[in-house]
Formats: structure tokens, C-alpha cells, sequence
């Protein structure tokens, strides 16, 4: 892996340690504008990879959204028509909500001690999400739902992913691999099912205090929070979602109202509007690491930030993209 005290645009490098400050000491941007492609990172070269959290789910949204394009999902299909998951609660479930969050699935399964899991990963950073599909399918026949049928739910995109490559005849990170990565040309973006499959550019993460976390990896988790990229590999998604020409980019098109007046979901991305435009986006949280993913689509800009430390750069992405359209208007 290169390792680089500055990499890419320093200009660009100098506002990315402006925003996050010394408490991010291995972080990477992306600006993406009708100008083109401006790079830049610190601590780490462009090549490194970073796990993406919840990013994951925006491209999962994509393949859903492709699949149901290819006729491979219809409006109607559920989880039980494409998982072995007779006579549970979450078989009736069609796609379409999940894709939304309006599953009512939770966050985590009960049957998965969610309680312990949670206590675990504050302490020591350790992955809540590190089954294998045969535990995840397990987990979804005894599921219970929410009465409450709006909720962010990790576990419902790990089975809406699932479901989405079984459609295809496929595991998730093949479909990952054939119908996104390798045709954007997105080299470093994999799904690690084990630790043993993460490659020599990958980076370790660190908490807020800086300890070094444990990778997340995982072969049910990749749909919903683990995958990683490089930043190189980001911006060039990021390209191609702006372009319009990334498979499913439907997902991005807002369908359905989410959280707050204002703020509304297609599947998976989020659209709200800030300063009077309109932001579609999506952030990532693992144990090591943060991520943000906006677009300005009517602009034609966007921005990612990553960080290898579980500081959120929430805001940081918000403001960069913020300065690239003034800057293009």
C-alpha cells in the first residue's frame, strides 16, 4: 500500500485537513464538477481502500433497482419469492419497501443479541454484522417486525441484497463484481467476506481516540455496510451517477417521504435540500471508518470523503459540496 503524507491536489488536500482538522489523520476527498476530476488525500496514497459503511447500501440500491429494469424483480416480488424463507415474517415482504426502509425489519434481529453485539463494538470496535448467509437466513425466519413500518433497517438490506443476486442466479459479490464494478471500470471496490480476502491496499481503521479497530467484514453484511473502495474508484461512481449512466441510477430518484418534512428516499439514496438545492446522498459508519457520498445533480458536482477513524464527516461533505457549486454557478 502507498503511504503518502499528502497525495493528489494539495490544494485540494490543504482545505480536506482544513475541514476535518488532526483528528483524521488518514482521509481522502473527491470533487466531481463539469470541470472533471479533482483528487486528493492525507496520510495514505489514492489506491488505499476504506471501508464505506452505508455506502454500500446506495449501490445495492442501484442493482435492485437494475434488476427490477432487467425484469429480474417485479413491483410485487418479496424476499420469500427469492430466499428460502417459507412461513416467517419477512418472506411477504416485497423489495420495493425494503429499499425504502418501510419494511418494519429492525436494525438487527433479536435472535442476533443485539444487546451484547452492541456492547462488544463500543468497547472494542468488533463487527455486529459478521454472519454468514445461512446465519443471516436463519436470523430472518424468526425476525420480528416493528409496528412501526418506517426503520432504518441494516439487516433489511443485507436480505434485500441477497435476494437482488439470487435473482440473478449470482452471490452478492459477484453481482457486485459483474454489473457495477467491473463495468465502471471500479478496480479497488470488493466485498470481503473474511479477513483473509482483504487486499494488501486496505487500510486499518482507528476509534475517535485513535485504537486501532478490526476490520468488518462479512459475507451478509457486503449489501448494507461492507464493501470498500479507494477514493479513485469513488469518484469515478460518483461520474458516472451524475452522468446518469451508472446501471439502476433510477435509485437515485426520490420516491417516497423519509425522517422529516422535506427529506425523502428512492432506494436507499436520500434527497433533502440545503441552501434551496437539492442533495442526494448517502454516509457510512463501520467501527474504523466514515463516509460521505453527495451529489448536486441538477449542478452536475459531487463529493466524497473518506476517513479511516469513526468521526463522522457529515458535515465536512456537506460544506465541500456546498463550495464546489458555488464555485461552478
Amino acid at each position: 500500500m502507498t503511504r503518502a503524507a499528502t497525495d493528489g491536489d494539495a490544494g485540494l488536500a490543504a482545505r480536506l485537513r482544513q475541514h476535518l482538522g488532526p483528528r483524521h489523520p488518514v482521509a481522502a476527498v473527491a470533487q466531481v464538477s463539469p470541470g472533471g476530476v479533482v483528487l486528493a488525500s492525507v496520510g495514505a496514497g489514492l489506491d488505499a481502500d476504506f471501508e464505506i459503511g452505508s455506502i454500500s447500501k446506495g449501490l445495492t440500491g442501484l442493482l435492485y433497482r437494475q434488476a427490477c429494469e432487467l425484469g429480474e424483480i417485479g413491483a410485487e416480488s418479496t424476499l420469500g419469492d427469492l430466499l428460502p424463507l417459507p412461513q416467517g415474517p419477512a418472506g411477504p415482504l416485497r423489495l420495493a419497501a425494503v429499499s425504502r426502509h418501510e419494511s418494519g425489519l429492525p436494525r438487527l434481529p433479536r435472535s442476533a443479541q443485539p444487546l451484547r453485539r452492541a456492547l462488544r463494538f463500543l468497547r472494542t470496535g468488533e463487527n455486529p454484522y459478521g454472519e454468514d448467509l445461512t446465519e443471516l437466513l436463519t436470523q430472518a425466519r424468526t425476525v420480528r417486525l416493528s409496528s412501526t413500518r418506517r426503520r432504518y433497517s441494516n439487516f433489511g438490506f443485507e436480505l434485500l441484497g441477497h435476494a437482488v443476486a439470487r435473482s440473478a442466479g449470482l452471490d452478492y459479490a459477484t453481482l457486485l463484481r459483474e454489473r457495477l464494478t467491473e463495468p465502471l471500470g471500479l478496480t479497488s471496490m470488493y466485498a470481503p467476506a473474511t479477513p483473509a480476502e482483504l487486499r494488501p491496499s486496505a487500510l486499518q481503521g482507528t476509534s475517535r481516540s485513535g485504537r486501532p479497530r478490526p476490520a468488518w467484514t462479512g459475507e451478509a453484511v457486503a449489501p448494507a455496510g461492507g464493501i470498500r473502495s479507494s477514493i479513485t474508484d469513488l469518484a469515478r461512481l460518483t461520474q458516472a451517477l451524475l452522468e446518469g449512466s451508472a446501471p439502476g441510477i433510477s435509485a437515485l430518484d426520490p420516491v417516497a417521504p423519509i425522517a422529516r418534512r422535506g427529506v425523502n428516499i428512492g432506494a436507499a439514496w436520500i434527497t433533502l435540500s440545503v441552501r434551496g438545492r437539492s442533495i442526494t446522498w448517502h454516509d457510512g459508519a463501520t467501527g474504523g471508518f466514515r463516509s460521505w457520498l453527495g451529489l448536486d445533480r441538477a449542478a452536475g458536482t459531487g463529493v466524497v470523503v473518506l476517513t479511516a477513524t469513526s468521526r463522522s464527516v457529515d458535515r465536512h461533505g456537506f460544506a465541500l459540496l456546498t463550495e464546489l457549486t458555488d464555485a461552478h454557478s
